[in-house]
């Protein structure tokens, strides 16, 4: 097997709420096909300028204190310069610069080599576009 770069792209439907979506089982998925017991590195992209990419614990209630910061960080108000779309849509366009829209993780032996606690998570605060990729590469 050659180091080529190997890709997929995911289509995930986040709703018209703030959401916090567990990717981790979509990352192993691909990496299985993918990485075929190699080293290497899992770069995870979301190619929209109002969502992230966040390495968390969820289901313990962190995915919910991250949504909850976020609200307290970034109101939903009328002080944004940016001001198409639902009121207070300009705070969406600034997630990215907190939550970037990627993170590059290490695979051994072609798996994901995170943390006990840890998972791989889009995060979406943006109630108008309810529709997401996200691209997973892997290169070994």
């Amino acid at each position: 097997m050659t180091d080529a770069l190997r890709t997929r792209l995911l289509d995930v439907t986040t709703g018209a709420e703030e959401t916090v979506t567990d990717l981790t089982h979509d990352c192993a998925e691909f990496l299985e096909h993918s990485a075929a017991g190699r080293d290497g590195l899992l770069n995870v992209f979301v190619p929209h300028a109002t969502a992230g990419i966040a390495i968390l614990e969820t289901g313990a209630g962190s995915d919910r204190d991250l949504l909850a910061v976020l609200r307290d960080l970034l109101p939903a108000d009328d002080r944004w310069n940016h001001r198409h779309g639902t009121p207070g849509h300009g705070r969406d366009h600034v997630l990215p610069a907190l939550v970037p829209p990627h993170a590059t993780l290490p695979v051994l032996s072609g798996r994901l080599a995170l943390g006990t606690w840890q998972s791989v998570c889009l995060v979406d605060t943006n109630r108008d576009n309810p529709h997401r990729q996200v691209r997973l590469s892997f290169l070994g």
